[in-house]
C-alpha cells in the first residue's frame, strides 16, 4: 500500500485487485484485528502466570484467525471451515495468518514451522501462487504426495487464492510488523514472495 508521512494513503492497486470495493476496509481492519488478538493473548499470558510454556503464542494465532473470520462476516463474506479451523474468504481470497517470529525479524527470513501440519502445507501448495518460472520445477521428480498437495480444498473453494498475513509479535513488545501478499512455499519451508506489502500497525486496545 502507498504511504505518505507514515500514514496510509489508501489501498494499493494489488489490494484493490484482490478485494475489490472492500479493499480499503480490509487494509484498515487487518492491523486492527491483529492488535486485538495481541491484547487477548497478552491477557491470557498474564492470567496463566507462567514463566515458560506461555499460552501467548497459541492464543495469539487462534485469536487472529477468529478475528479475521469475524471481519469476513461483517463484510458479508464467507467463512470456510478447513479441518476445524475457520478462514476468512473475502472476494475469493482466503486470509492465511502466520506469526513467523516472536521477535523483530526480516520477512525474508520467515519459514513455515517444522511442525506445521500437512493441512497448512497443502493450503500453500493448492491455493498459493505458482512458483516463478525456473525456481522450482518438479518435472520428473514429481511425487504422489506433491501432486496430492496440489489438490485444492473444496471446502475453501477450488478457485480461492491465498493471501498471506505474516506478522511478528511478543507479549511484551507487542506487534512489531505485519506483512501481507502472495508467497510460494518452497521445499525448505522458506517463502518466495511474488508480491508483498507492509501494513501500518494499529494501536493495541487497553486491557
Amino acid at each position: 500500500m502507498s504511504m505518505s508521512g507514515g500514514e496510509a494513503a489508501g489501498p494499493s492497486a494489488w489490494a484493490v485487485a484482490r478485494f475489490g470495493r472492500r479493499a480499503g476496509r480490509v487494509v484498515e481492519a487487518v492491523p486492527e484485528r491483529v492488535a486485538e488478538a495481541h491484547a487477548k493473548a497478552r491477557a491470557a499470558h498474564r492470567a496463566a502466570g507462567l514463566k515458560k510454556r506461555s499460552p501467548y503464542g497459541v492464543t495469539l494465532v487462534g485469536a487472529v484467525r477468529e478475528n479475521l473470520a469475524e471481519l469476513a462476516r461483517e463484510l458479508d463474506q464467507p467463512v470456510r471451515d478447513v479441518r476445524g479451523y475457520e478462514y476468512a474468504v473475502i472476494n475469493d481470497h482466503a486470509l492465511f495468518p502466520l506469526r513467523y517470529a516472536a521477535g523483530p525479524k526480516p520477512l525474508d527470513r520467515a519459514r513455515l514451522p517444522a511442525n506445521a501440519s500437512p493441512t497448512r502445507r497443502r493450503l500453500f501448495r493448492a491455493h498459493g501462487p505458482q512458483p516463478p518460472a525456473g525456481l522450482f520445477e518438479i518435472d520428473d521428480v514429481a511425487t504422489e504426495q506433491y501432486l496430492g498437495d496440489r489438490e485444492a480444498f473444496e471446502e475453501l473453494g477450488a478457485a480461492t487464492k491465498l493471501v498471506c498475513v505474516f506478522f511478528t509479535a511478543d507479549v511484551n513488545g507487542g506487534v512489531h510488523a505485519i506483512h501481507w501478499g502472495e508467497a510460494h512455499l518452497e521445499p525448505d519451508r522458506t517463502f518466495t514472495w511474488l508480491h508483498r506489502e507492509e501494513l501500518p500497525l494499529a494501536p493495541v486496545p487497553p486491557a
